[in-house]
């Protein structure tokens, strides 16, 4: 999903305590760096630096952190006190994330052998609350993990800030190729490309259609057949109503849409993408399975021109590692009373990493669009709880709304259904749940993770200064 990266363990402390005491809290810091490495919990390396003991030093961590591209955030525990004026400098110069780890290295207060020794070598509650402040005056929008290192709780609130912080850096390196404009007349996918570009790092580009068909004319018959091959190793192949000739005619289109949008992006450096029914002069198809299998692959979509969705949809896909986390679209509600959720689907383009069955390939016509009828994998969305997002642009500002969810595998077949489906119900409940994503202005277009958390949302959030509203 993302280039290799790394974090780096800054441990405060102080020349106060002399240089056997420094020992000890350097290797002190090394025993966590290697254990908590070898933990298989964190996603990423931790990379132990020199103590922070100065204000130059500090400083110096904190410009070379912004310098490497590959190190994608800081986390400091501070070992003993260490005063926050040194603090400064480096914390205001910081661009990256940050993460206060507030522990200590042994779990229990030794009480038959403590003396001022130890209390001066193991105060961390001290050097926590000293460090605490200078980043709140900061306004550093730093977070805080609190609790025994050696934990797994603890160690898992550290491994997905890490997560949250690798698509924090990734979000300035977003590049969305919109084919086609948006839909006309439709609101909510409207956005402010100048203000998402200062406050998230997204490039969004607009290509006509016609760029797109000068790749896909180009796509050999040699390369559809290689990959037509690879389908049959992962999907059913369901004829339906179909003679086998025109399915594969259909599929074989969809085929070269694949390699011609990813070649596309590829060329362009581009890790996200919308289409639009109404633009497809030159195509014969709208693009449906071609697009599953790009998401499939970690790319960003969503339909109808939709760049903001896109762009989101490709963040939290590197959040998530490109697990069960894909664009959605409210459809149908159900209203039964005691069996109230809410239908999610697309026309064609709903992301094959929610499946719960294996995918099938199927022909079937599209009532809007005029053009042939597309092949789509369709598919049952998986069960488990999740988080679902929308972004919308008010004027003003831009705003994230987060509901939690609880998706369930449909248990009613529904045979002319041509299109995958993922149900949900959402939180608190339907009534309150539905009322407050309208009364925010949430959109229709989303982007649902059954791996991601509300935390991990609101720590993106808060780093890019983006308000938010969550429902639960």
């Amino acid at each position: 999903m993302s280039a290799a990266k790394e974090f780096w363990f800054v441990v405060g402390s102080q020349h106060l305590y002399g240089e056997e005491a420094l020992g000890e809290v350097k290797a002190n810091a090394q025993k966590i760096t290697d254990a908590l490495n070898a933990s298989g919990v964190l996603p990423y390396p931790l990379v132990l630096q020199d103590l922070a003991v100065t204000a130059d030093k500090i400083t110096s961590i904190m410009k070379e952190v912004n310098y490497r591209d590959e190190v994608a955030g800081v986390i400091t525990w501070m070992h003993t006190f260490s005063p926050a004026k040194m603090w400064i400098r480096g914390t205001k110069l910081l661009q990256k994330p940050l993460l206060h780890l507030a522990t200590q290295f042994n779990e229990s207060i030794p009480w038959a052998t403590i003396d001022m020794d130890f209390m001066n070598l193991n105060q961390a509650a001290h050097g926590d609350r000293e460090y605490g402040f200078i980043n709140a005056r900061l306004r550093k929008q730093n977070k805080i993990v609190v609790g025994y290192w050696e934990r797994p709780e603890v160690q898992q609130q550290v491994a997905d800030w890490m997560d949250v912080a690798v698509a924090y850096n990734e979000s300035f390196n977003i590049k969305v190729a919109r084919f086609g404009d948006n839909m006309r007349n439709v609101g909510v996918t409207e956005g402010d490309k100048v203000e998402a570009q200062i406050q998230f790092g997204w490039t969004v580009d607009y290509f006509g259609i016609g760029d797109l068909v000068q790749y896909v004319n180009a796509v050999t018959e040699q390369e559809i057949d290689d990959l037509i091959a690879q389908y049959g190793d992962l999907y059913e192949f369901d004829y339906g109503t179909n003679s086998k000739e025109a399915w594969e005619a259909s599929v074989r289109v969809q085929a070269s849409y694949e390699i011609a949008i990813k070649r596309f992006l590829d060329e362009g450096g581009y890790s996200a993408f919308t289409t639009n029914f109404e633009d497809l002069h030159g195509m014969k198809q709208l693009p449906g399975l071609a697009v599953q299998r790009l998401m499939a692959q970690g790319y960003g979509f969503a339909g109808e021109g939709d760049w903001k969705t896109a762009a989101l949809d490709r963040l939290l896909k590197i959040m998530a590692h490109n697990e069960n986390t894909g664009f959605m679209e409210d459809y149908t509600y159900e209203m039964a009373a005691g069996q109230e959720a809410i239908l999610q689907s697309h026309m064609l383009e709903v992301d094959p990493t929610l499946a719960s069955t294996k995918p099938r390939i199927i022909v079937s016509p599209l009532g809007i669009g005029d053009r042939e009828d597309p092949a789509r994998l369709v598919f049952d969305g998986k069960a488990g709880e999740g988080v679902v997002v929308s972004m919308a642009d008010f004027g003003t500002h831009y705003k994230l709304l987060i509901n939690e969810v609880s998706a369930f595998e449909p248990t009613v077949p529904a045979p002319n259904l041509p299109v995958a489906r993922v149900l949900w119900s959402v939180k608190p409940n339907f009534q309150d749940g539905v009322k407050a994503w309208i009364e925010n202005g949430g959109g229709h277009h989303t982007v649902v993770s059954l791996n991601l958390t509300t935390d991990q949302i609101v720590t993106y959030a808060k780093l890019v200064n983006l308000e938010y509203v969550i429902i639960k």
